[in-house]
């Protein structure tokens, strides 16, 4: 019996999606000694299942939707898209589902890349069991960063696993259109993959628990993104929870809650998110295995003086750049404590710190029309007690939307703290609003009062027009 290697490092990674890159990236960066672990593909669920390959269907859907808005450019675009040429798109980012490029890029910072299941196995202590089931033993001088993302949840539905339903991993990585397509879910999966195949030639139903999509944003930005579902030719139903599934002679059969019967060729269920966390040894230094990971500010999880957990383990904040985000703090933290560097005061500029994933998060939701937000909705500001003012614009009435596109639909909200006169939220919905948010990210972020707003001149005659018209509603009313 040959006695199991140990390595040595600094820091070693849990995970080699984004987040776990760019731990890596920094850790390098600095000096410290990494080893990566990866069980799938390098670049993780964003690269391959996710952010590329949902924004690369997309993008020629809202291109020809734009197009179809277009005067002069609107009747040459009438056709169907070219589902081929769409998913090879789609398969040209994705890499084919290969990391070789991901594999270079880790070899290039200098981080050392341990393919297999990495589990905690006690502190600072990390097991790899290899493809071929060699197992390697990872040591951490300075700190394990757990990165290892999280999962699609199905329901619990009897017989559903011999149904074999889609999540979002099928739905973006699917070779060809079902006829008949049903998505469950009304959030951000479910209503950009029913927007990409609805288009891409199938015949989507949408089914949705709750009273209206994407309810984490303001009421009107799911209102307007089933609105234009609608009119593409999707059923959408809201109100309406799934009673049960079976796949009969290759037809999926769904029974609603009201008695009807739905059948389709394919069913997607976007119906939530677990951590990743369930099978890495969380049981070996006393935590609970399938946990969401708490942490504080500099990513580290509570209680512990090496343990890390960055990206959507922790349940801060699920979205790719939030995660990038974070762990380029967590990078710089675990390099300030390995050479001593008190955490809070060692750098003016709060690097150490994440501060951007509680209360300035911006997201876009890349359907037809876009819904961006960032900050706080009307409500979540009541809730939390602020002394608030919603004030809201219709982007039609803006110049530049209607150089846009010809019909534009779109609208605008600022929510604005009456106590110190800066915004806690915005929310655009509408064509081309997603290149729109940044700038309410820097407002929410910065805390810029609104009288300095007033001073930062929109261009004429673009979309962003409409800052100047939410600041004269705000001033005039």
């Amino acid at each position: 019996m040959t006695e199991t290697e140990t390595i040595a490092y600094d820091v070693v990674v849990l995970g080699a999606g984004p987040v776990g890159e760019n731990i890596a990236d920094r850790t390098r960066a600095a000096g410290l000694s990494t080893a990566v672990v990866e069980s799938e593909l390098v670049g993780g669920e964003c690269s391959y299942w996710a952010c590329m390959p949902s924004k690369a269907l997309l993008r020629p859907v809202i291109a020809r939707a734009d197009a179809r808005r277009t005067p002069g450019l609107s009747q040459a675009v009438q056709g169907p898209l070219d589902t081929a040429a769409v998913l090879a798109h789609r398969d040209y980012y994705t890499s084919h589902w290969k990391d070789d490029g991901q594999i270079q890029w880790l070899d290039g910072i200098g981080a050392d890349l341990y393919r297999g299941h990495g589990r905690l196995a006690g502190p600072r202590t990390v097991t790899v069991t290899g493809p071929d089931g060699e197992q390697k033993v990872l040591t951490a001088r300075h700190a394990v960063a757990v990165s290892t993302g999280t999962r699609a949840v199905l329901p619990d539905l009897p017989g559903l696993a011999e149904v074999k339903p889609w999540t979002s991993r099928e739905a973006t990585s699917a070779q060809t259109a079902p006829g008949r397509l049903v998505v469950v879910g009304g959030g951000v999966v479910a209503t950009e993959m029913a927007t990409v195949w609805q288009a891409l030639g199938s015949q989507v139903t949408l089914l949705v628990r709750g009273k209206g999509l994407l309810n984490r944003m303001e009421p009107f930005a799911g209102e307007l993104v089933a609105e234009a579902l609608v009119e593409a030719g999707a059923d959408v139903r809201t109100g309406t929870s799934v009673e049960s599934v079976t796949r009969e002679n290759g037809t999926v059969v769904v029974v609603t809650d009201s008695g009807d019967r739905i059948e389709a060729d394919e069913i997607l269920f976007a119906t939530g998110r677990a951590p990743r966390t369930d099978d890495i040894g969380l049981d070996t230094i006393g935590l609970d295995p399938g946990s969401w990971l708490d942490v504080d500010d500099s990513l580290r999880v509570t209680g512990s003086q090496w343990l890390y957990a960055v990206g959507d383990v922790n349940h801060r904040a699920l979205l790719t750049h939030q995660g990038k985000y974070q762990a380029r703090i967590a990078g710089a933290a675990i390099a300030a404590r390995a050479s001593g560097v008190p955490i809070l005061e060692s750098d003016p500029w709060g690097a150490h710190t994440a501060t951007a994933d509680h209360a300035a998060v911006p997201q876009v939701v890349f359907t037809d029309p876009e819904a961006a937000a960032v900050g706080l909705s009307l409500a979540e500001a009541e809730q939390a007690g602020h002394r608030v003012r919603a004030v809201d614009y219709d982007l039609a009435s803006v110049s530049g939307a209607g150089l846009y596109a010809d019909g534009y639909k779109g609208r605008a909200r600022m929510v604005v703290d009456l106590e110190r006169e800066i915004l806690l939220g915005v929310t655009f919905v509408g064509p081309g609003v997603g290149e729109l948010i940044h700038s309410a990210t820097i407002a929410v972020a910065g805390q810029v009062p609104i009288s300095r707003l007033w001073h930062a001149v929109p261009s004429y005659p673009t979309i962003s027009e409409v800052w100047l018209r939410l600041l004269e509603a705000y001033r005039d009313n």
